[in-house]
Parts: structure tokens; sequence; C-alpha cells
């Protein structure tokens, strides 16, 4: 599977030059971030939520370096598993198990008996908070529309954090108490104020932790595709009843041509069509799917850093 992948990966960079790289940062976040970092200090245990889909892609580095900063133990959950690939999930609690500070749990926090587990875990980070004489104190973080407010209203069993399909839903912090001593802290999602890596700006968009109005749906639908078909083809192709396309776009054109997504003129509406597969993919319609694994993220990082090494034939030409 990572082999056909690596392919994708491979042709992505020339893929991705013709794309705008997808970059998005409300404004609100900059203060979001100065609050968490202030929060941190009064925290014993950092609570991590990421897409299970896409868990290194889904993951802001800040988080990471404000707990070793803190020295603060994180768990990590990899929310929304019912969705993703169990055998590559499994793969990411092994990988994510081996850093230190970290222990990583797969659950859907839509499954409230699996979330109310998030606290015990908590405590067996922070064994000094057992004694009953001060509070257990947890903090959420992750990126927006990851399932942090979802969480957050299993572990009260009311409804205390607007839950939305759209990313940033959440925007003010919030600290409430879920009783037995334990506090929880809830933070609005956190992005970084720019993408290193196209592919995880793609596959965030795709996942709709990005914004629409930062993405082309076009496009977002179109790398998608590549990344499916690479690592799924059987499952999709069923879907929209295909024998084979090419590409990425070549998908997008097929389901449109199935689902008569047109416009007046009689032409393609590929904008439609784009929206059929993303909501296809983010709802699970497609099967249990993750779109990156420890092994393709470690190619991605190497072909990155082979590129950002590799001499701008544009200068080398002009100097010769």
């Amino acid at each position: 599977m990572d082999r056909a992948l690596d392919e994708i990966i491979g042709a992505q960079p020339v893929i991705l030059k013709t794309i705008m790289p997808i970059q998005w940062f409300p404004g609100h976040m900059n203060s979001a971030r100065r609050q968490a970092a202030e929060a941190l200090a009064r925290v014993d245990v950092v609570i991590e939520v990421v897409d299970a889909r896409l868990p290194a892609a889904s993951s802001n580095p800040m988080i990471a370096e404000l707990c070793r900063a803190r020295s603060r133990p994180c768990l990590k959950i990899l929310n929304k598993s019912d969705l993703a690939d169990p055998g590559t999930t499994a793969q990411w609690i092994e990988y994510f198990g081996r850093q230190p500070g970290v222990t990583a749990k797969a659950l859907s926090c839509r499954d409230s008996g699996e979330a109310r587990r998030v606290p015990d875990l908590c405590q067996s980070l922070a064994p000094h908070r057992s004694d009953g004489t001060k509070p257990l104190r947890m903090m959420i973080m992750g990126i927006p529309n990851v399932g942090k407010s979802t969480l957050m209203n299993a572990l009260l069993k009311r409804k205390v954090a607007k839950v939305g399909d759209e990313p940033a839903v959440t925007k003010q912090q919030q600290t409430l108490e879920l009783g037995g001593h334990r506090r929880l802290t809830d933070t609005p999602g956190l992005m970084w104020p720019k993408i290193e890596h196209d592919l995880d700006g793609f596959m965030l968009a795709a996942s709709h932790a990005i914004g629409r109005n930062a993405v082309i749906d076009e496009e977002v639908a179109a790398v998608l595709g590549d990344i499916l078909l690479a690592r799924y083809p059987e499952p999709v192709l069923a879907r929209y009843r295909l024998d084979s396309v090419p590409d990425g776009v070549g998908l997008v054109e097929a389901i449109g041509e199935r689902r008569g997504c047109r416009l007046k003129g009689g032409a393609l509406d590929l904008e439609k069509a784009a929206r059929i597969l993303l909501t296809d993919y983010r709802s699970g319609a497609l099967g249990r799917i993750s779109l990156e694994s420890p092994g393709s993220r470690q190619t991605m990082l190497a072909q990155a850093a082979a590129q950002a090494d590799a001499p701008d034939a544009d200068a080398s030409a002009a100097a010769s």
C-alpha cells in the first residue's frame, strides 16, 4: 500500500507547483495561542486531539513544543478512529508511543463511552494528583475541527461547547469542573501561521480542518483523489461504479459524469463533483480511510528535504 502512495508522493511536488499552497490562520488564533501558552503553566496533562486519518498532518507542532518546554505529559487522542484504517491507526499508535512524554490512544469522541475513558488515562499520567488534595488539571488542545468540543461535551455529559461542521467554531478558552477533583480547560482550535508542507495543507483541507474560504474545492478534491487512488483504489472506484481513472483530476471528472453534474450550458460542474468526493470522504461513505501512514510520512519528509537541498534549476541555468 505504501509503495503505491510513495509513487504519488513522488509526483506530488510536480502537481502542487500548479496549485497555490494553502495557508489559513484566522485572527483570533494569535490571542488563542498566547492564552494556551499561559494556561499551560497551570495544567498537569495536555490532551491533544488529532484526526486519526492524518495524525501527523493534523498535529500542531506548537503543541509539542509547549509540552516539552513545560515538561507536561501529552495524551494524544487519535479521534475519528471509526473513519480511519484500523491497521494504519495501529501503526500510528506505535509510532507516537515511541516519542518521549507522549501516550497515544485511538477512539471516537462521538462514542461517549470511549470518550469518558480520557480522564482516567490522564490520571495515570499525573500520579502526583491521585491523593485528592489538589485537582487533576487537564487541557484539550488541537487544530480546528478534530473533535475537541465533542470530547468536552461527552466528558461533561452535557452540551457546553459549540460543535459545528465548519472549523474554528470555538473562539474562547473555558475551564469547567468535571467532578471528582478533575478540571478541564477547552481551547480554540490552533493552527500554525505557515503550513510547511503543501501536501499537509491539502490533506487538512480535505478533512475540513481549513475553512472553505481558503481553498478551491476542485484542487483539494484532485489531490485527495490522487491519494485515494494510490491507497484505496478498489473501494473508491466501486463507490462511483468506475473501471479506472488516470488520476485525481480524472476521478473528479468521472464523478461529475456519473452523477450528472452539469452547468446550464452543459459543461461539467467540477465544483459540484469535487464536493461529492469531499463529502463522501469526510462522512466515511468511502470506507475507513487513512491519508497517511508513518511510512508515507517519512517518505514525504525525505523528499521535501531533498527538494530543499537541491540547487534551483533556474538559478543554475542563469549562472551558466
